[in-house]
């Protein structure tokens, strides 16, 4: 393995654990801030202690969410300087306004809902989760502006002297088309996320019969969130898809691997093709329905792999343009899948504890806990297809990968840090999981008062 695919695997590695936890803080940081409304508006006990309940987790995660998103700045310099110079002038304003403006936000104000319980008022206490959840939300805005450009460059001009693109339409950058659609695709997301954990947790406690009064409304709104999170992102995602064949078509064609171009073309739930990938041996499809994801017309053409290669040969020069298809074939499906599961779960889950319900088969309560995994899989897969659909180019049509690496940085020098990476972050995964279950599994807090020790130690360990 040379530097580059050393690096490829380092940042991807890093990139996708870091991802596990941005979901989580944004969706756990809105639902502890409804939680927390609720118990403002009714001074219902049951809302403080799932509020303080929930609020250790999200700070837990949140903690982990930042140390493990500040490796991810530094990789630019480390191994990949070329990129950097190229896209530098762009990226630099919407990162630096997601440090000073959003990330400021969110740890200033979740500083102070920590530390402020006895010490500020009910309304301004309760203010300073709403700006955590409203700052975590404007900050993924600013970092998917940044990686909007990669997927679909705009408003900049390249500097050929200097080699390196420079920005001219900021207001360009942070209306994207891509981004447009990429930004409630991915909230909504994280919506569902947030949702399937809360909905997790409270199963296993309410299959115990452990402080029904605290986890049944829990329960209830993590499946409302999830049902809203999982219609939100497949209303985003259909409007995506159809801006991805505009952009990226390539993209979309390897989506299905898609080899030639088709009109109408049918949508395969699963195919089984030749060792090359090229042709299909058996393969369950639904006519004419990839024909309306990419074109909103079930009569609309889509372009194949075959004939884009030629188109951006042209276009580009010699090379190979396709990106790696298996990934993007089954990494689309298991998004999909994983994201119909959780719509599935969470109105099958509404419909069982209606009016005041609650299932008494023990199956059930394993499924939704075991049902965790889903949201990290939809969102793990979904971000690996977007990024690996995009190869061979960093910034499409402007960069290839194969351009971007550090010319400085060798064999030996990545793959120390791939492994010193990847075992320091396993570690951090044991530390994070023993903390998570450690938690998830104890039961809120009894007492309303919040009290400067005893309840709030953990949050403020956390924090």
């Amino acid at each position: 393995m040379d530097a580059l695919l050393l690096a490829r695997l380092q940042f991807g590695i890093t990139t996708l654990y870091h991802f596990l936890f941005v979901p989580v803080t944004i969706g756990l940081s809105l639902l502890v801030a409804i939680l927390q409304t609720a118990w403002f508006r009714t001074n219902k006990t049951h809302y403080l202690r799932a509020t303080k309940f929930w609020g250790k987790l999200l700070l837990i995660n949140l903690a982990m969410g930042v140390v493990t998103g500040i490796v991810q700045e530094f990789q630019f310099g480390m191994n990949w300087s070329d990129y950097s110079r190229f896209v530098g002038d762009i990226f630099g304003a919407p990162l630096a306004l997601e440090a000073l403006v959003a990330f400021f936000l969110e740890s200033t104000f979740i500083g102070l809902w920590i530390f402020g319980w006895d010490k500020l008022s009910r309304p301004i206490h309760l203010a300073c989760i709403w700006a955590v959840a409203v700052g975590s939300m404007v900050s993924a805005y600013f970092i998917l502006a940044a990686n909007s450009f990669m997927q679909w460059p705009v408003g900049f001009t390249f500097n050929r002297a200097a080699n390196r693109a420079e920005l001219t339409d900021f207001p360009a950058v942070l209306t994207n088309k891509v981004l447009m659609m990429t930004f409630p695709h991915t909230i909504f997301a994280c919506w569902a996320t947030g949702g399937m954990l809360m909905i997790g947790v409270s199963a296993w406690h309410l299959s115990r019969s452990k402080a029904i009064e605290v986890f049944r409304p829990s329960l209830r709104l993590g499946l409302v969130t999830a049902l809203i999170g999982t219609v939100g992102f497949f209303i985003s995602g259909d409007t995506l898809g159809k801006v991805m064949t505009e952009t990226q078509p390539m993209k979309m064609a390897a989506a299905e691997a898609l080899y030639e171009t088709q009109q109408p073309a049918s949508f395969s739930l699963f195919t089984i093709g030749t060792l090359d990938g090229t042709k299909p041996i058996y393969s369950l499809e639904v006519p004419r329905l990839l024909s309306f994801l990419a074109t909103a017309s079930f009569n609309g053409k889509v372009q194949g792999i075959n004939d884009l290669q030629r188109e951006y040969q042209t276009a580009f020069g010699p090379g190979n343009y396709r990106p790696y298809i298996p990934i993007t074939y089954w990494g689309f499906r298991l998004m999909v899948g994983a994201g119909l599961l959780i719509g599935i779960i969470a109105l099958a889950g509404l419909w069982l504890t209606r009016r005041g319900r609650l299932p008494s088969h023990p199956w059930i309560w394993r499924t939704a806990v075991l049902a965790i995994i889903l949201p990290f899989l939809a969102t793990s897969t979904g971000w690996i297809f977007t990024e690996m659909g995009r190869q061979p180019w960093l910034v499409f049509s402007q960069l290839k990968t194969v351009n971007g690496v550090s010319p400085s940085v060798g064999h030996g020098t990545v793959l120390t840090s791939l492994v010193v990476f990847t075992v320091l972050y396993g570690l951090l995964a044991l530390i994070e999981l023993g903390l998570m279950l450690r938690y998830a599994r104890s039961s809120p807090p009894e007492a309303p008062g919040p009290g400067p020790s005893g309840d709030d130690q953990p949050l403020a360990f956390a924090y």
